[in-house]
């Protein structure tokens, strides 16, 4: 891994790159933390308020990611007129004084309530987060870093749904967040003394109407940034849909009971392999070849899988299943943090909106292609391997507008 630009270390006061890489990792990691580490407790939470469709359980997840989705448009333009710090913090509160108001709640809705004001403050993680490595990287550099946060981020996914489970072990449910409280306070606590103000000065813009319409504006005509961020909502929505119906289909249907959190953490691990060999080679093949070969194997994929769960002439075997969503999330990991890049690329000069607008359309939309997914379960896994093929084929077509139907160029040549 290369060092600091002079650039970036001017913007970083002293914060090394891997410190950096880390802090940002973690603020990221928030999220993915609020969404897995639930999945161990959705059954017992659904039994305890009440819940008896196990479908809507997964009202835990989505309740979230609405929230999570639709602040977003908020944090990107605060953040562009006040800093990157304060926003920061002020979300990350709104986040842990939810999760301890959690342990009180008396009803499954006003779980969902809390649960959606949870998603409100973990906002910020998202959009300023992207905006910070925004303002101190850019091109292939941020893509590598890009890269390194999401290799981080995704011993989340690999490590939540353990976790979840040691926690029940010493008491109900209500103690998941009161952990994901505790690590809030330290993850912001460590923000608070080491990360400086990295928004500079003639980067800041008016807090009015007419300059949020305006940066709303530069974002949503730009074919490139606007495209790949409709590539990236398709895509995370089939990852959405799984996370939706990932216990149903590891317990309900495969009946790994207390194993389900070490399978779901062997794909996670695989997408964390894969965004690590990203950073290693995107400063050298660059971030369209590296994105556009993993999209076509993504769908290559994809198309396998759903043949052979149309063929098989019952469930597909847990070892072949396993196998094969391992790949398509390997593939996953090369798309994820090239794609954001991509299109935040051209959109240094309103990093903060653009975090916001691209955020917001890739959350909001992922969350709803993914609860479509997840209540569609049937007892199958036929309607997440459709989704998934879906998906792939219009994250393709998303991507051959934003490059005039020409894959693998290393630059995106205007005609």
């Amino acid at each position: 891994m290369s060092g600091l630009s002079p650039e970036s270390a001017q913007r970083l006061k002293g914060m090394g790159k891997v410190e950096f890489i880390a802090l940002m990792a973690l603020l990221m990691a928030l999220n993915a933390l609020a969404i897995d580490i639930m999945l161990p407790g959705l059954q017992e939470i659904g039994a305890s308020l009440g819940v008896e469709n196990e479908n809507h359980r997964q009202y835990v997840i989505s309740a979230y990611l609405i929230g999570f989705a639709c602040a977003q448009l908020f944090y990107g333009p605060i953040s562009d007129r006040f800093g990157r710090r304060k926003p920061m913090l002020f979300g990350l509160a709104i986040y842990a004084v939810s999760s301890l108001f959690a342990i009180l709640v008396p009803s499954f809705a006003a779980l969902l309530a809390l649960r959606f004001i949870q998603g409100v403050g973990s906002a910020a993680t998202r959009v300023i987060t992207v905006s910070i490595v925004r303002d101190v990287f850019g091109g292939r550099a941020m893509a590598e870093v890009m890269s390194l946060i999401m290799m981080v981020f995704m011993v989340v996914p690999v490590m939540a749904p353990g976790t979840g489970q040691v926690v029940m072990l010493f008491g109900e449910w209500h103690l998941i967040f009161i952990f994901m409280a505790v690590m809030t306070v330290v993850v912001g606590t460590w923000m608070y003394i080491r990360l400086p103000e990295t928004l500079h000065p003639e980067d800041v813009r008016p807090f009015t109407a007419r300059s949020i319409l305006g940066g709303f504006r530069i974002v949503l005509t730009d074919r490139v940034a606007l495209c790949y961020t409709l590539a990236s909502t398709f895509i995370f929505g089939g990852l959405f849909g799984f996370i939706n119906s990932a216990q149903q289909i590891y317990v309900g249907i495969y009946g790994l009971g207390v194993w389900f959190p070490l399978a779901f953490a062997g794909v996670a691990a695989f997408m964390a392999l894969s965004s690590f060999v990203n950073s290693r080679l995107v400063g050298r093949f660059g971030m369209r070849r590296l994105s556009h070969g993993a999209l076509l194997g993504f769908l290559t994929v994809n198309t396998i899988w759903l043949v052979l769960t149309l063929l098989w002439p019952t469930h597909l075997p847990f070892a072949i299943f396993i196998v094969i969503f391992a790949l398509t999330m390997f593939q996953f990991g090369w798309i994820g943090s090239n794609f954001n890049s991509l299109a935040m690329e051209p959109l240094g000069h309103v990093a903060g909106t653009a975090s916001s607008v691209l955020g917001f359309m890739g959350t909001a939309g992922g969350t709803v292609i993914g609860a479509i997914i997840g209540q569609s379960f049937n007892g199958t896994s036929l309607p997440l391997v459709i989704g998934f093929f879906t998906l792939s084929v219009i994250g393709l077509i998303f991507v051959l507008i934003a490059e005039h139907g020409k894959l693998f160029q290393p630059h995106n040549k205007p005609v």
